[in-house]
């Protein structure tokens, strides 16, 4: 076992870069902090000196912001945050970078930087888990994180470590609510930014981002029409809402159920029909559940439903719709489809499961767009950077991303569209500061 890296098949490294290399096209906010901090030399970059550990989806708009932090000057480790969704060729591509001759280059023409990489695909939990550990062994200062797997392990086994740890950054919802969790116990070790919650993030990422991805990953594991069904959405966050308007789009009936009467009162005005799941149950024909919870779609929802309902879930943890019941109750599974497990039970009904409950967008698909990963991973870069440069002065608890650094990637993310704004003179500005008319 090499200890910089524990993947697959290092032969699957071409693979990888191709990958990569179409999405650095594609993403132009990352690479222009590539091109913006790769040639400086080492002293003057701005994590020299700084130890990241990495845990995001394990593909090619990931790899690609791992090899940006790097030319950034930071000593990477990477893994997935998803034992599905590791892409088996882009984890390689980043070990090869590492074990390279003196010279290797990437698509941009410069110098591989070396990432350490722990992931493989369809992995155990045990060594999942023990990749966790791997990658927080370099005793990081700064952490990423997708659903909190790193903080979780730097609180619980590994506790010696995070006292290394200046700061970081929490790329989803679930993790989200786990940190500020931890800060309202007084049990949060280390500060944290709320990458999720900047408007830069969610607006675009939850919203536009799982949207599409969702609908590409039913679209292709089912190779069904979306035009003409009910198509139920459980949660009415920016996720939920991405998903209820691309399934619109696509000519289905929406149903959304929901917890939080505010959210399903606009779910309500944006023109879809709302109720609780035990009323959905029998009209939809397709499920996805974007809650961040546990158990909204039980048994005993199945057993009310259509045959041959199709469930799928958007959210972080594979715990919202509850595969185990259904597996425990059915007579019969079966694999129906790449991607997709039939479950019948007792009378002969039928429960297709996409990506065995798991996230379904980028366990079962290639996740979210390259343009859109690229505003998140914008942000993050900068959180990061905001972190090594104020670890110091910060306190143990979750903060919100700066409005100027939604600002710098949104004015950057208009730039490369070729889009200008208006912008208020000195008289709009006193008039917008001043209560007279």
């Amino acid at each position: 076992m090499n200890k910089n890296f524990e993947i697959k098949d290092i032969a699957l490294a071409a693979s990888g870069e191709r990958k990569i290399a179409w999405v650095r096209e594609h993403m132009p906010l990352l690479r222009a902090l590539e091109e913006k901090y790769a040639d400086l030399p080492q002293g003057r970059r701005p994590l020299d000196g700084v130890r990241l550990s990495l845990s995001i989806h394990m593909e090619a708009k990931t790899a690609y912001l791992c090899r940006v932090l790097a030319w950034a000057g930071a000593a990477v480790s990477a893994m997935g945050c998803n034992v599905l969704s590791t892409q088996d060729d882009v984890a390689a591509a980043l070990a090869k970078g590492r074990t390279a001759a003196q010279g290797k280059r990437d698509h941009g023409g410069r110098a591989i930087s070396g990432i350490s990489v722990f992931a493989v695909h369809g992995e155990s939990q045990k060594s999942y888990a023990k990749h966790v550990e791997m990658c927080l062994a370099q005793k990081p200062n700064i952490v990423i994180d997708d659903g909190g797997d790193l903080v979780g392990m730097l609180h619980t086994k590994r506790r010696d470590l995070a006292a290394e740890v200046w700061g970081g950054g929490e790329e989803t919802t679930t993790g989200v609510i786990r940190l500020k969790a931890l800060e309202s116990e007084g049990k949060l070790m280390f500060p944290m930014l709320a990458v999720n919650d900047a408007r830069c993030k969610h607006l675009f990422d939850n919203r536009y981002g799982t949207g599409q991805s969702v609908w590409d990953s039913i679209l292709r594991n089912t190779n069904l029409i979306i035009a003409s069904k009910a198509v139920v959405v459980a949660g009415y966050g920016w996720c939920g809402r991405g998903i209820a308007m691309r399934a619109a789009a696509l000519g289905a009936s929406v149903i959304v159920t929901e917890i939080d009467p505010v959210k399903a009162m606009e779910a309500r005005m944006d023109g879809y029909a709302v109720m609780k799941m035990s009323g959905a149950a029998p009209l939809g024909d397709i499920f996805i559940t974007a809650t961040g919870c546990k158990d909204v779609i039980t048994l005993e929802h199945m057993a009310l439903m259509k045959d041959g309902a199709i469930l799928g879930n958007a959210g972080h943890f594979n715990v919202e719709v509850d595969v185990t019941a259904l597996a425990e109750k059915a007579e019969a599974r079966y694999g129906a489809r790449a991607n997709i497990e039939t479950f019948a039970l007792p009378g002969g009904k039928r429960v297709n499961i996409i990506a065995e409950g798991r996230l379904l967008n980028i366990a079962a698909a290639d996740g979210h767009p390259a343009e859109i990963m690229d505003i998140s991973f914008a942000v993050q870069f900068y959180a990061a950077l905001y972190v090594a440069k104020n670890h110091a002065s910060l306190e143990r608890r979750v903060y919100d991303v700066s409005d100027e650094i939604d600002e710098i990637v949104s004015r950057a993310r208009l730039a490369a569209w070729g889009v200008s704004i208006d912008k208020l003179t000195p008289e709009q500005e006193r008039y917008l500061r001043s209560w007279e008319v």
